[in-house]
């Protein structure tokens, strides 16, 4: 059979999550239209019995980092460069090519790569055609392919390539796993993810969400969480007029959790003020961000 490692690489906001779970045909990574919203790099194990295991990874978007918290995410980043069989190089069809290109380069990859033209839908004219002949001379592309991650457009004439590409050997994890991630992870990272699409653009880079407590009770999963802002201000905008925006996060939250998990839930969330949390590792070790 077949197993290897396939990482996604790209600019924020290249549509690497929503490939993921289009791919994966599971939520497995959060998607929002803001940039950055991915922090870690998320495992994603997708099997044929017999016939092949890949393990996917969903890696952050690849930025200058400004804060130790982005430093972790960049870290992700490398160690997804350096144990990756195939590489898939993100490109929002929006975006410069030719700055993608320095970018692509920039990473100095030595295994085979496809250039995934992402949003081709969006496309204007013959800007996919040109894309595919920038891109196919290029050293580090191995093949061109255009999808739609949103659509789910050609992802399984995508993995038939992968396939093809990842090497020979034999299962590196169960077959009955989806990740190697503890479900205490997607949990928060389903909270998080609301927080991105309830406030505006500042709110939720300055946000983490800590899972505390996960316990199976007879009848439901009782769950509490916290999540950790930068200033009084920011726990008060969270937590919002008589508790209105919190409530809301949770309601939003907990359908989404027990979409995942299967299991009814009881979802506590509090807010917790941990000034410059970005910038100290002792935090960020407790927040997750190894």
């Amino acid at each position: 059979m077949k197993a290897g490692f396939v990482n996604i690489f790209g600019r924020p906001n290249a549509g690497k999550s929503t490939l993921l779970n289009a791919i994966m045909g599971e939520k497995m990574a959060i998607v929002s239209s803001k940039v950055q919203t991915t922090r870690h790099r998320i495992k994603a194990f997708l099997n044929k019995e017999n016939e092949y295991q890949i393990i996917f990874s969903d890696t952050p978007g690849i930025i200058d980092p400004k804060y130790k918290l982005h430093e972790k995410m960049m870290g992700a980043v490398k160690s997804a460069l350096e144990d990756a069989d195939v590489a898939l190089l993100m490109v929002d069809m929006r975006d410069d090519i030719k700055e993608l290109d320095e970018l692509f380069t920039s990473l100095k990859l030595k295994v085979p790569c496809i250039v995934v033209l992402n949003k081709s839908d969006l496309a204007v004219g013959t800007q996919v055609k040109e894309a595919v002949a920038f891109f196919k001379d290029k050293p580090y592309c191995t093949k061109t392919i255009s999808v739609s991650a949103l659509n789910k457009s050609d992802i399984e004439r995508l993995l038939k390539v992968v396939i093809e590409m990842i090497p020979e050997g034999v299962p590196f994890y169960s077959e009955d796993d989806l990740s190697d991630l503890p479900t205490k992870f997607f949990v928060s990272e389903l909270i998080r993810e609301k927080i991105y699409q309830l406030f505006g653009e500042e709110i939720p880079y300055h946000t983490a969400v800590l899972v505390n407590s996960f316990k199976q009770q007879p009848l439901l999963i009782k769950i509490q969480a916290d999540i950790i802002v930068n200033r009084e201000t920011q726990k008060a905008i969270i937590i919002g007029e008589k508790g209105k925006m919190i409530k809301e996060i949770g309601i939003l939250a907990r359908k989404d959790i027990e979409d995942f998990i299967g299991s009814k839930v009881y979802l506590e969330l509090f807010v917790k003020v941990k000034p410059k949390w970005r910038d100290n590792d002792s935090k960020l070790k407790e927040f997750g961000y190894q």
